[in-house]
């Protein structure tokens, strides 16, 4: 089952109708009300970083549902608004290994999205900050990472509403677009 496709511009009306999809899809598919919590968190927390991706990419949100697994699914098509000026920015904070933006959990599926939306053949050679990005990054392979890592990583992803609710969430590139997916099975 695919819910209804919401348009996100980044306006509080836009960001409140992923919240309803969210709902409607919880009480189509009879989740208790435990599971429709964790489902909403899981969107608020991909809200929370929507706004300032929506500076230079359109989007849109979706769930699916399969045999009790969901997928919230955000797909970007980068815009205009995606100057030289701002890639040139984006880069020189990935690269400068003191990125505020890449610490927690959150901040690095904002940066991975980020690096996703500069031209593809700069995405592979200044990924930074990532373990083994190319064009996707996953938080199952980040933890299996940080888990090896046991610092700081390690803490991040105990400390993570996202990271402790949710089975994955994979930033990838699909044809133009960069999509987010967050799964969960109930």
């Amino acid at each position: 089952m695919k819910s209804d496709v919401c348009k996100i511009t980044g306006d509080e009306a836009s960001l409140k109708n992923i919240l309803n999809e969210v709902e409607k899809t919880a009480a189509y598919n009879q989740l208790d009300s435990h599971s429709a919590g964790r489902l909403r968190l899981m969107a608020e927390e991909l809200i929370g970083m929507l706004p300032e991706l929506l500076e230079y990419a359109d989007g849109d949100f979706w769930i699916e549902v399969e045999n009790n697994k969901y997928e919230l699914h955000t797909s970007l098509l980068p815009n205009k608004a995606m100057s030289s000026d701002k890639r040139e920015k984006l880069l020189s904070i990935s690269t400068s290994g003191k990125n505020e933006a890449g610490k927690g959990i959150m901040g690095k599926i904002l940066l991975a999205v980020q690096m996703m939306m500069l031209d593809y053949s700069q995405v592979t050679t200044t990924a930074g900050n990532f373990y083994e990005m190319g064009r996707s990054w996953s938080l199952e392979t980040y933890r299996s990472y940080a888990k090896k890592q046991q610092g700081e990583a390690w803490d991040e992803l105990e400390k993570s509403i996202i990271s402790n609710i949710s089975d994955d969430v994979v930033v990838r590139i699909h044809e133009k677009k960069v999509e987010i997916v967050i799964t969960k099975a109930f």
